[in-house]
């Protein structure tokens, strides 16, 4: 998480529209995201207004989502994928995106999705080279899964992770001042005891794993209307509107 300080969450999408906003003097910014989206809710419910908001720059992610579901339909999220970075491409916009690393060195668990994670990441990395989307390929640095850049839960990037993948969207985008010291791995840190890594492991099943699987056990009817009123939501910032800059708040 990327607490803003006032109640609410940055994350690296605004810390990138402000990196652009100060780098030409002002930019207008929306943030249809809604958490717990699919690709496929994407394209259905999101996909059409993105494209009439005319956007000169796009950024685009999604399939964290759609690996950790019961079952994982990789022709489908290709075909997703695909069918959001061709729209809007085919507005005029750049279009930008990135890969999922392999979160198995983070946290044991993900070995069961790893293979879905790398379909997801070929199906990307295929779309953008017919389509001509930029790509920031995460999955092929160490430093994407350094734990320093998670939260927790190790599923969410907290502030520093946030901060690096605005860092390297930015130097995709050839920004002024932006650099590939994104890329950079962190400063080694000791080794942690055994005793400390059972204790941690143990910590992270009490807080994020006892209660997600409380959460599978939820009624399909009960499931099935949260899911919608979730995709109901019209996102963090659904119009366009000028980027105020942290300075200027």
């Amino acid at each position: 998480m990327d607490p803003d300080g006032r109640g609410g969450y940055r994350g690296w999408s605004q810390r990138l529209a402000e990196r652009i906003a100060g780098a030409q003097g002002g930019l207008r910014y929306a943030n249809l995201a809604v958490r717990g989206t699919t690709t496929r809710e994407i394209r259905e419910r999101q996909l059409e207004r993105a494209v009439a908001m005319r956007p000169d720059l796009a950024t685009v992610f999604s399939g964290t989502n759609d690996v950790m579901r019961a079952r994982f339909d990789r022709g489908a999220f290709a075909a997703d994928a695909l069918a959001l970075q061709r729209a809007l491409r085919a507005g005029g916009a750049t279009v930008l995106t990135f890969t999922l690393p392999d979160l198995s060195p983070l946290l044991p668990l993900a070995r069961l999705f790893a293979r879905r994670i790398r379909d997801m990441n070929a199906a990307v990395r295929a779309a953008c080279a017919e389509t001509g989307t930029r790509l920031v390929d995460f999955a092929a640095w160490p430093v994407a899964t350094d734990e320093r850049l998670w939260n927790p839960d190790r599923i969410h990037a907290n502030a520093a992770g946030h901060a690096r993948i605005a860092d390297a969207l930015a130097d995709a985008l050839g920004l002024a001042g932006a650099s590939g010291a994104w890329r950079d791995p962190l400063p080694v840190q000791p080794r942690r005891p055994l005793a400390a890594s059972v204790a941690r492991e143990l910590d992270w099943a009490a807080r994020t794993l006892l209660p997600a699987c409380a959460g599978a056990v939820v009624p399909r009817r009960w499931r099935g209307a949260r899911a919608r009123a979730s995709v109901a939501l019209p996102g963090k910032r659904p119009e366009l509107a000028p980027v105020e800059l942290p300075h200027q708040q």
